[in-house]
């Protein structure tokens, strides 16, 4: 019964599907699924018109989308004011981040011009700021100094003895590597983006990020030391590479020079305090004060007045070329030798650049194409990378400038570019004197917010120990192995604890909401009630391979039945009974034969005359000399398990006991005996025993009784199956089966039923038991094998839901 809103009840009817009404209901529900012919997929898809070539042409250059849109008046002032803004911050983080990746100053500023143009034609983000990146530098600086470190480049005299470094020709060829890295990397996602994989950052979920940027802050930190306290620490490559090198700092810490510990103090304290100025006062600022480029400013002015480098051995930046290096093509024999990191730097590139696209398009409501970035992000590397640019990504900070500066569109991008350009035709040489330890300062303190992620681990704690575990394994392994092979042991540790959580889901037995269609766990709610006689089991996550066993495990468990034990037993009895099936009827043959000869001979000798059992008895007794009592004469046959018994009272049949042994068989009366262990003589043993073990039943075996009649199994969480699960589930119909227990299907999907079709399910089970809801199929078992009702209301019928689909379509 339903109650509408005025009051008033009326009774909503369902139709119980048979199987053809279900084939027909599903054949409509196929009919957009159907295979077409290749030749006419093929025609449809070289097929072109206007429309479709004008969509594809914006998909691939979004530009032509919001260009011809865009409003000087609305969106140039916020734009430029906003792209001055994170020029200005490109400047010193271009520098410093070019020093992480173990490269000179100035191809850090060609990093944040060129690839900044590219993302403004390709790129469909309106908001982040693509350039230099803490993360991707250290990556590429771990490939330069791996592929190019400095003992390949020392200068020896005759006398075997070394006098210095060359540090152009090492300069040189670490731009190199660096160039031909990015412009592979470039390359594979520009391949994986055109393949639509764009999915394949959904798999670094935010524990994982989170702990690889953090790990990759400790070797930014470890990276930076040196020019901190101006040391010269030996580079190490390779596993345990970032423990050997600070072993390496700390011997050498009581050589540290103290002119330079002075002035990177100095810069990390005014930067930190402005910096905290800033966020204090950022409400009442219009932008953001240029901390950063004040401090590069004031020490390179410093340096030049005071000549820190020629007087106290301060190491400075050096020279600086004007103008911009014309374009080159990648050493490609390099390829092979950096392919890994390639790749990682690709991935981690994307994923940081994705999260924060969508970030922006959720808060401004817009949308972000996965695979168009993934194709603009790698055509910015390769085409930097042939203006010797290395591998960029979107930035945390310069992107939460430029969005809260008011930036609209990616005409910031350009403008800070134009900054840039500015700056490396005109401005670069009045760098020359910055000390180095000043970078490593801003560097250092940019590394503040990765800091502060060791906070995780105590939010993580509370809220989720798996999220925790990948936190620290992702930490571990990347401080450990270094970025690329950390990366690699972090992404297979997260997806094996995504396996073993759906290998170990949970499995629950749920109950019904009293006056509602609702079926809810019964151990975390207690206002629901069980279905008497049906048992309702649902696992968390989807059935295949790796959880097929413990699915069937749990239901067993939950159930209460013992399903493996109670089929053994009954299989035992029955085979005793086809053995001892087949001994009555070799008996029954034997004996026949026996009274066969017996009435031929007895015909022979008495032609015509009657015979009586009473009348051989007596002759039998006697022949052997037994006196007995009359009224105590018993004569027992033991032959085919029959008893033949000396009528007490005319009233009283032959009758004979089975399924004892024959030489343990007691007599008895009619009253002792059970309806379905006697049979009358005139009755053939072995039609008997045939019928009898059609009868068997675990039930009439009387070991086990239950009171359940069905089980109903909720599969709404599955979103696919395999074969393995599809076998399963056709045991459990069978196995379930066998005990007298009906087995349901409710919530399938449209997937997971095509998927059980394909796999030949529906082949020997019958599509009657699949049901849209649970309420479904609980309905119909109480309608069928239920002796009470369900106060519920009813709900639209499964034809009907699959009419209202196929109209809709």
């Amino acid at each position: 019964m339903v109650t509408g809103r005025n009051g008033g009840s009326y009774r909503v009817e369902r139709e119980i599907l048979d199987e053809e009404r279900l084939e027909e209901l599903s054949q409509r529900l196929n009919i957009s699924q159907r295979r077409t012919p290749l030749s006419y997929r093929l025609k449809n898809a070289i097929r072109c018109s206007i429309p479709s070539l004008k969509r594809r042409v914006v998909g691939c250059l979004p530009v032509l989308y919001w260009l011809p849109r865009y409003s000087i008046w609305d969106y140039g002032m916020p734009d430029l004011v906003s792209g001055i803004s994170v020029g200005i911050m490109h400047l010193p983080q271009g520098m410093a981040y070019a020093l992480l990746a173990s490269l000179p100053p100035v191809f850090g500023l060609y990093t944040s011009f060129y690839p900044a143009l590219v993302y403004f034609f390709f790129g469909s983000s309106r908001h982040i700021s693509i350039g230099t990146f803490t993360v991707l530098s250290i990556m590429v600086g771990g490939v330069t100094e791996r592929l190019a470190p400095d003992a390949q480049f020392l200068i020896i005299n005759g006398m075997n003895l070394t006098v210095g470094l060359d540090t152009t020709a090492r300069d040189l060829y670490r731009v190199q590597v660096a160039a031909a890295t990015t412009v592979l990397a470039g390359l594979i996602q520009v391949i994986l983006g055109l393949v639509q994989f764009g999915f394949v950052g959904t798999y670094l979920s935010e524990p994982l990020v989170r702990g690889y940027t953090s790990a990759a802050a400790a070797h930014a930190v470890v990276a930076q030391i040196k020019y901190i306290f101006g040391l010269s620490p030996t580079r190490y490559s390779g596993p345990l590479s970032l423990l050997y090198t600070l072993v390496d700092v700390c011997s050498l810490l009581p050589n540290t020079h103290l002119p330079t510990v002075l002035v990177s103090g100095v810069s990390i304290i005014v930067l930190i305090t402005a910096k905290e100025l800033n966020n204090k006062f950022r409400k009442k600022l219009p932008v953001p004060i240029p901390v950063e480029l004040i401090v590069i400013v004031v020490g390179t002015v410093i340096s030049y007045y005071t000549h820190l480098n020629e007087t106290y051995n301060i190491s400075i930046v050096g020279e600086i070329p004007s103008g911009l290096q014309p374009p080159t093509l990648p050493n490609t024999n390099i390829f092979g030798e950096v392919v890994v990191d390639a790749f990682a730097l690709a991935i981690v590139g994307y994923a940081i650049s994705i999260s924060l696209g969508k970030t922006f398009a959720l808060k401004h409501g817009y949308k972000v194409d996965s695979n168009q970035e993934l194709v603009a992000l790698g055509l910015s590397n390769t085409v930097g990378g042939f203006f010797h640019c290395y591998s960029v990504c979107a930035s945390m900070s310069r992107s939460l400038v430029q969005e809260t500066t008011g930036g609209k569109t990616q005409m910031a991008g350009v403008a800070s570019a134009v900054i840039v350009l500015v700056t490396v035709l005109k401005l670069g040489p009045l760098f020359q004197e910055l000390p180095k330890a000043v970078l490593s300062a801003i560097v250092f303190v940019n590394l503040k917010g990765m800091f502060k992620q060791y906070a995780d681990i105590v939010s993580l704690w509370k809220s989720s120990k798996i999220d925790l575990l990948v936190w620290i394994v992702t930490w571990v392994s990347t401080v450990l192995f270094n970025l690329d092979m950390g990366l690699g042991a972090s992404i297979s540790f997260a997806l094996l604890t995504v396996i073993l959580r759906t290998q170990r889901p949970r499995y629950s037995v749920l109950g019904h909401l009293p006056g509602t269609e609702l079926y809810l766990d019964m151990e975390t709610h207690t206002e629901v009630r069980e279905v008497p006689g049906i048992t309702i089991f649902r696992s968390s996550a989807t059935v295949y391979f790796a959880n097929a066993e413990l699915y069937l495990e749990a239901l067993k468990q939950k159930s209460g039945l013992d399903i493996t034990k109670m089929i053994t037993y009954k299989r035992r009895q029955e085979a005793k009974q086809r053995k001892r099936e087949r001994r009555a009827a070799r008996r029954a043959r034997r004996e026949a034969k026996r009274q066969k000869q017996a009435l031929r001979a007895a015909s022979q000798r008495a032609k015509g005359s009657v015979f009586s059992v009473e009348e051989k008895m007596g002759q039998l007794k006697e022949m052997s000399g037994d006196i007995v009592q009359e009224e105590n004469l018993s004569w027992k046959v033991r032959e085919n398990s029959t008893v033949f018994v000396m009528p007490e009272t005319p009233r009283n049949s032959w009758v004979y006991l089975k399924g004892t042994d024959p030489e343990t068989t007691t007599l008895g009366s009619m009253s002792d005996l059970q309806d379905g262990d006697i049979t009358t003589l005139e009755s053939s043993s072995e039609d008997t025993f045939s019928r009898d073990l059609e009868r068997v039943s675990l039930g009439s075996l009387g070991k086990w009784t239950w009171d359940i009649h069905s089980i109903i199994l909720d599969l709404s969480p599955a979103n696919f199956i395999d074969i393995v699960a599809i076998k399963t589930l056709r045991n459990i119909y069978h196995d379930f089966g066998e005990i007298d227990v009906d087995i349901y299907m409710a919530g399938c999907q449209a997937p997971v039923v095509e998927q059980l079709e394909q796999g030949g399910f529906f082949s020997d089970i019958s599509k009657d038991s699949l049901f849209a809801t649970v309420h479904d199929a609980v309905l119909y078992c109480l309608n069928n094998r239920g002796a009470g009702t369900l106060p519920s209301i009813e709900i639209t019928s499964y034809e009907k839901r699959v009419d209202m689909s196929t109209t809709k379509l």
